[in-house]
């Protein structure tokens, strides 16, 4: 097992830290540009086409309806490349955009950086309508993942 970085994981809520990050979509994605309007789902997964990325990316497409009808954004986010993640996009015909996260600049911020194998930890921040984490949890084996259920029963637990 590895540690992550120095930098401490925000807990509920801590303010989410803000960042601008590049997409599959072609656009920068900002996350305070949801705020007010939608709650967001940040994934961070440690590297495109491993099993377990692989297996919960997908997860997200095959439920992005129902995160969509609870107005929640999935945001996936990897320290891999933009052509990288396109390429994985496309491979596994994906409905959720991915951003880049190549500098690591994101995921020293959430404290989830595993400094020694530089990419991150698997973890979940979902950030309220206000800015704020609701519910956070970073896995302490990265090939271990929550279920879309779990994660939607923690989505209920917290009224938008």
């Amino acid at each position: 097992m590895t540690a992550p970085a120095a930098t401490k994981s925000p807990v509920a809520g801590d303010r989410a830290p803000d960042f601008t990050a590049d997409s599959t979509s072609g656009q920068p994605v900002t996350l305070s540009s949801f705020q007010g309007r939608k709650r967001v789902l940040l994934a961070f997964f440690p590297l495109a086409f491993t099993s377990t990325c692989t297996a919960e990316m997908c997860d997200f497409s095959a439920d992005f309806d129902q995160f969509s009808s609870r107005d929640v954004e999935v945001l996936p986010i990897s320290v891999d490349s933009v052509p990288t993640l396109r390429e994985f996009k496309a491979k596994h015909q994906l409905r959720v955009d991915l951003l880049s996260d190549f500098r690591r600049d994101i995921s020293r911020a959430y404290g989830v950086l595993l400094a020694d194998k530089f990419f991150s930890a698997r973890a979940y921040f979902l950030v309220g309508l206000n800015g704020k984490i609701e519910w956070a949890h970073v896995e302490t084996n990265p090939s271990q993942k929550r279920s879309n259920l779990e994660i939607m029963e923690q989505i209920a637990a917290v009224p938008a």
